[in-house]
């Protein structure tokens, strides 16, 4: 059934039986990188991702000694700032208090002894209030695009991990199946570029993590077990992890990321932190309330991370 906006007795029927969801519900990259409740605080809804400088490229001197008896022009390095932006998440959880009064009718298949499978319809809603938060961070922190807000009516948009790539070391596939040939160049232009590969782990979804297997795999020893799995690459560069497939990475686009580098920053309301629910006013025979959150992804340096994209998908 769609989800509701509200909910009522007749639109939000109770069920015996296990509860399921074929969404994802887990959030591995922000898992990795702190969680909801980890990472980096701000106050202000900018914040820096890494300040950088650069050196002068590097050619043979010729100083003689005649030169040498006076000093050389004097080099300032001179510095640069990135930075993201929080921004906000907020679910409302609405329910009738005839909804609430009414845990024993039942809808669908009944069999004596079943009981209803939400002991609280409350609980229930806001622990699945808190799970979409998560997806969705989970998702601006792969896919989202940056924005700056300059007034109220405007909103900040956290830059995600595959946008900031776009502007230092990316590949375009070229409508190819992934190969190690494509993995290499990757690689080389991450290490052009100044990555430190200290902690890479590759993100991407299910056909490109097959693909990795079968690219990098070897079957097994044992006569008895088949298939492959590649979990860890060995490269020329370090050694790269492998994530489960994630359903929210862009059919074809792989990501390399230095998790290291990466952490979520939360922007607590002061007094009451960050992600809390709180009742709303009444209006009538509901229990209503909300949850509020800011938050945004700070992903340091772009060179540390490379993604592969336009890949083939079949």
């Amino acid at each position: 059934m769609p989800n509701v906006a509200a909910g009522l007795l007749w639109n939000l029927p109770n069920y015996a039986g296990d509860l399921f969801t074929a969404d994802m519900v887990s959030t591995p990259f922000l898992s990795m990188i702190g969680g909801m409740t980890g990472g980096l605080q701000t106050e202000n809804f900018e914040f820096p991702t890494d300040s950088q400088f650069s050196h002068e490229a590097l050619a043979q001197k010729s100083i003689t000694e005649t030169a040498s008896k006076t000093a050389p022009t004097a080099i300032s390095y001179v510095r640069a700032q990135s930075k993201n932006v929080t921004q906000i998440f907020h679910e409302k959880v609405s329910i009738s208090y005839v909804k609430m009064s009414n845990r024993a009718r039942m809808a669908g298949l009944n069999t004596a002894g079943q009981a209803n499978n939400v002991i609280s319809e409350k609980d229930f809603q806001i622990a699945r209030a808190l799970e979409s938060i998560a997806r969705q961070i989970e998702w601006h922190f792969l896919n989202g695009t940056y924005n700056l807000a300059a007034t109220e009516d405007q909103a900040n948009q956290t830059r995600g991990m595959i946008e900031l790539c776009a502007s230092k070391s990316t590949v375009d596939g070229g409508a190819a199946l992934l190969s190690k040939a494509l993995m290499d160049t990757l690689l080389l232009e991450m290490f052009n570029n100044g990555a430190l590969f200290r902690n890479i782990i590759a993100l991407c979804g299910g056909f490109q993590k097959t693909r990795l297997s079968n690219i990098y795999g070897y079957a097994p020893t044992d006569r008895n077990v088949g298939g492959v799995a590649v979990k860890q690459l060995e490269t020329d560069y370090g050694n790269i992890g492998i994530a489960q497939p994630h359903r929210m990475m862009p059919a074809g686009t792989l990501l390399l990321v230095d998790v290291g580098a990466c952490a979520p920053v939360s922007q607590p309301v002061e007094g009451k932190g960050n992600f809390f629910y709180e009742p709303l006013a009444k209006t009538g025979a509901a229990e209503e309330g909300q949850i509020f959150g800011q938050m945004g992804l700070d992903h340091g340096p772009a060179f540390m991370h490379g993604t592969l994209t336009n890949l083939a998908t079949a």
